[in-house]
């Protein structure tokens, strides 16, 4: 990663929690939750180098993955709400019958109950990175009225698993 120089490096590594303002009332996210999340976002950092790339810090390997998929969200939530529509063989939903032979190919190897049996079963390391995948996402969208997803309002840990 390039050097920075002090100043530079101070504006750069501002907190996830300090560049996002909390959302109106309107947020998906209850007020127990968003202080929750704002408690998580408090540990995460997110530097941009000269190219736009997103260096990721955290405490925890959870923090991480918190912290990736905010920046992934940032740079093109469209296209992360999208892949996760079509992995659980919802795109009919958004587009319409002409995506139904597409959702149902999905369906053949996407159960929600599986996915939800397998997150439950999974071991207590495991679920700590989906549900901060899902946190991360939550709390982008929580902090980003302004942008209008095409059909999750919310993310579950277990969604990651799709």
């Amino acid at each position: 990663m390039p050097r920075l120089s002090p100043a530079l490096a101070a504006l750069c590594a501002i907190p996830v929690a300090a560049v996002a303002a909390p959302a109106p009332a309107t947020s998906q996210v209850g007020a127990v939750e968003a202080l929750r999340l704002q408690m998580v976002a408090k540990r995460v950092t997110i530097m941009r180098d000269k190219w736009g790339i997103p260096h990721i810090y955290g405490k925890t390997d959870a923090d991480a993955v918190f912290g990736m998929i905010y920046a992934q969200s940032e740079d093109d939530f469209h296209r992360v709400e999208t892949n996760f529509i079509n992995a659980m063989g919802r795109m009919a939903e958004v587009e319409g019958e002409k995506a139904l032979p597409q959702d149902l190919r999905m369906k053949l190897f996407i159960d929600p109950e599986v996915l939800k049996a397998q997150y439950k079963a999974s071991p207590a390391w495991l679920k700590k990175l989906m549900v901060a995948w899902a946190d991360g996402l939550n709390y982008y969208l929580h902090t980003h009225p302004q942008v209008k997803p095409q059909l999750l309002t919310y993310f579950e840990p277990w969604m990651a698993l799709s």
